[in-house]
């Protein structure tokens, strides 16, 4: 058994009730089909008028006589009737077996369905809490399309590949082997060549089969690599359109198509030559049983001509469920190639968790302490030996060049990323012994790009207080000096601000993400870069917002624009990932160093 289906039968238990009415089901329909096409026997005997005369009513002699006593019961009641009754007997009986058998069919793929929808939901909810549980640090490796197409295809193509597995072991196969016990019993010298059939045909169909899981990892690749083309393509429309690229994004995407078309023509082609293949085989068999028993009945007159035609009616019913487990055998290639790419997902550890026996932050009470911090991206260093105290109630500012590691400092405070040297802890606390949920209850995160979601403003603001009453929501928009636009939205806090806040300007998105800080109204807030990418008069109503919300509470400020962090309790400056100054503004203009050149780059004094 392939791994990654064990891997996937621990999401199958809590459906065994649905695959125990499958299977059940497909035992009935295996046997009702075989009997459908048994029961042609006795209409063809009574048609030519050649049935076997039976007068008295058989005795039942136990489960090994069981199909002669069925067989000498039926001719007993058809020996009772005129022949035109015997008839419209026996047709009714062939009519009520197929019924049963389709009705067998619908019921076990009912059950089927269950199972499979089932497990695709609960594959999915899984997969997409394993996403959001990741850390940041593994996006920036990974392209978000490709996650995508994970979650999407690759988890749809599970679904439809592996529960093929339970009509290949059951249904089918059960189909093949109680037509070949009735063929048997009718003639052992013909289905000896139905014998010779079947290994070959399987033969034949895996050694097609063998190149497919390749080729079906490499087009789920490519089908990952061509939604994040989409997706970077959309995100990034204004610039592709300012820049006139529209060719150059087109040449990629349609160098991606072509290689998916090539690589789904392969894997296609082998999927359509399974079919017509087995189906071929099973004719030139036929053909082969027609011959020889043709000279049975004719030559020898060793076969009856109506359990011959019987005979033959198996034989082609076992062709049906030999196309479909040859089908299902490309389909689970399929899903094993699937099946790697989703619980590669899955099984990513996490690296940044919640230790064993962390503890929870109940209240912010003394400050943040830095000591000895050394970090780096992807072995590229970022900060050095790093070291710095956040008293509570005081504001702090991180300022200096871009690269220099300020919103670093954020990303580490919140344990979007881990240390690897030194220390970070919150009251004496190391962050990596408190549980990740009370460490970040602690903290509200402002943004230069201020993240909207596709909802209504209110939905948007309850993101940092779900349970959030209209009344705090219209309190942390006006404290975000937010308000006064909202109102004169058509419909207020219920305006759908589109993809992204795509229809507010980024002043407005900036003061909302500020109002989703104050309602979630943490102890400490980390303010990175939010002004910059803001005009001079949006600047100057989010910096009144941010002067609001920063009373009376520890904040983290992370800025370029030297103007918004005048009135800090303390000034950081960092070069290259080290401090080179600190202090507040007058004592850092005082000391005629780093600080004061940046503020006379900014022409500001």
């Amino acid at each position: 058994m392939d791994d990654n289906f064990k891997k996937l039968i621990p999401y199958t238990k809590k459906y065994k009730t649905n695959i125990v009415l499958n299977v059940t089901f497909n035992v009935l329909y295996a046997l009702f089909g075989t009997l459908g096409m048994v029961l042609v026997f006795p209409v063809l005997d009574v048609l030519f008028g050649n049935g076997e005369k039976v007068t008295q009513l058989p005795k039942y002699t136990g489960l090994l006589e069981i199909t002669d006593y069925a067989k000498k019961t039926l001719f007993y009641y058809v020996t009772q009737l005129d022949p035109s009754d015997a008839l419209l007997l026996t047709i009714s009986l062939v009519i009520i077996t197929f019924l049963l058998k389709n009705l067998f069919n619908f019921l076990g793929l009912q059950n089927l369905m269950k199972l499979k929808t089932g497990v695709l939901r609960d594959l999915r909810d899984k997969m997409y809490s394993k996403i959001v549980e990741l850390p940041v640090s593994y996006y920036s490796e990974k392209r978000k399309g490709d996650v995508m197409a994970r979650m999407l295809g690759d988890v749809n193509e599970v679904q439809n590949s592996f529960f093929a597995i339970l009509e290949l072991i059951v249904k089918e196969p059960l189909t093949i082997v109680f037509s070949l016990v009735a063929m048997f019993s009718i003639s052992w010298k013909l289905t000896l060549f139905v014998f010779i059939f079947i290994p070959i045909s399987g033969l034949l169909i895996s050694k097609i089969g063998k190149s497919l899981k390749g080729q079906s990892i490499r087009a789920q690749q490519e089908n990952g690599f061509l939604i994040s083309i989409v997706e970077e393509t959309l995100s990034g429309l204004k610039v592709v359109k300012a820049f006139n690229s529209e060719g150059y994004f087109k040449n990629i995407f349609t160098g991606s198509t072509d290689r998916l078309y090539i690589l789904t023509n392969k894997i296609g082609k082998k999927n359509n030559l399974a079919s017509p293949l087995s189906e071929f085989m099973g004719i030139v068999v036929i053909s082969v049983l027609l011959f020889y028993g043709g000279n049975l009945v004719l030559v020898d007159h060793s076969l009856k001509g109506s359990l011959f035609i019987a005979y033959i009616g198996l034989a082609y019913n076992i062709l049906t469920p030999a196309k479909a487990i040859s089908k299902a055998m490309y389909q689970v290639k399929n899903g094993i190639a699937a099946a790697e790419r989703v619980f590669e997902v899955l099984e990513t550890p996490n690296v940044i968790a919640d230790r064993k026996g962390a503890e929870d932050i109940i209240m912010f009470e003394k400050g943040i302490s830095v000591k000895n911090v050394t970090f780096a991206y992807n072995e590229h260093p970022v900060l050095t030996n790093f070291s710095l105290e956040i008293p509570k109630g005081k504001t702090v500012a991180l300022v200096g060049q871009s690269g220099s590691g300020k919103s670093t400092i954020a990303n580490l405070l919140l344990r979007f990323y881990d240390i690897e040297e030194g220390s970070i802890s919150i009251d004496g606390h190391e962050i990596k012994d408190v549980t990740l949920q009370s460490l970040r209850e602690q903290f509200g995160l402002v943004t230069q790009d201020s993240i909207m979601f596709n909802g209504s403003i209110a939905d948007n603001l309850r993101i940092g207080k779900h349970n959030a009453t209209e009344e705090e929501i219209y309190t942390a928009l006006k404290i975000a000096n937010a308000l006064e636009f909202v109102e004169r939205l058509p419909e207020g806090i219920e305006t759908n601000i589109g993809d992204s806040g795509s229809k507010l300007s980024g002043g407005q998105r900036q003061r909302l993400s500020i109002a989703r800080a104050v309602l979630k109204n943490p102890p400490i807030m980390i303010l990175d870069e939010a002004t910059s990418a803001l005009d001079t008069e949006s600047e100057r109503l989010v910096q009144v917002a941010l002067d609001n919300m920063m009373q009376n509470r520890t904040s983290v400020v992370i800025a370029h624009r030297l103007s918004t962090i005048q009135k800090a309790d303390v000034i950081v400056v960092m070069k290259h990932g080290k401090i080179v100054e600190q202090g507040t503004h007058d004592q850092l203009l005082a000391l005629d160093g780093t600080y004061k050149k940046l503020v006379m780059l900014q022409s500001f004094e």
